[in-house]
């Protein structure tokens, strides 16, 4: 299932991915973003579990099981650009921005901000098409 995944999503020119496919790049985005410091604490998985469950409405335990699914992909993706390309592909900038917005909740969430995260949230933006003062207005967000 993931191989298939990752094949579209490596496409040189993918089709646009079903709602379902861009679900789960995003959750691997997000679970990317957590283990970005080496240390993919509760708290992050929590906050995981969170954003999906409202994102998309999701109980617990879907939430919980969409998070699994996402880090299995994590596991087997060999860049960040396989998923940003795809949520870049499926949704408008505004919703691009909440998505920035979700990623520096997960980043914050643990309560430290290392130089791996900050990186990769810089990375995530860019290929996000998101712009640098809207990334940071979404990290204002996040924190309050």
């Amino acid at each position: 299932m993931f191989g298939d995944l990752l094949r579209r999503l490596a496409a040189p020119s993918p089709a646009p991915l079903a709602d379902v496919d861009a679900r789960l790049a995003l959750s691997a985005l997000l679970v990317r973003i957590a283990r970005a410091d080496g240390d993919y604490a509760a708290s992050e998985a929590a906050r995981i579990d969170a954003i999906l469950a409202r994102r998309y409405g999701l109980g617990p335990t879907a939430a919980a099981a969409l998070r699994a699914e996402a880090e299995a992909l994590e596991a087997q993706a060999p860049d960040t650009v396989r998923f940003t390309r795809a949520i870049k592909d499926a949704v408008a900038y505004e919703e691009r921005v909440s998505v920035i917005e979700a990623l520096w909740t997960v980043v914050l969430a643990d309560g430290a901000r290392e130089a791996e995260e900050d990186a990769l949230m810089r990375l995530a933006a860019g290929l996000l098409g998101v712009s640098d003062v809207d990334s940071a207005l979404a990290r204002q967000r996040a924190r309050g």
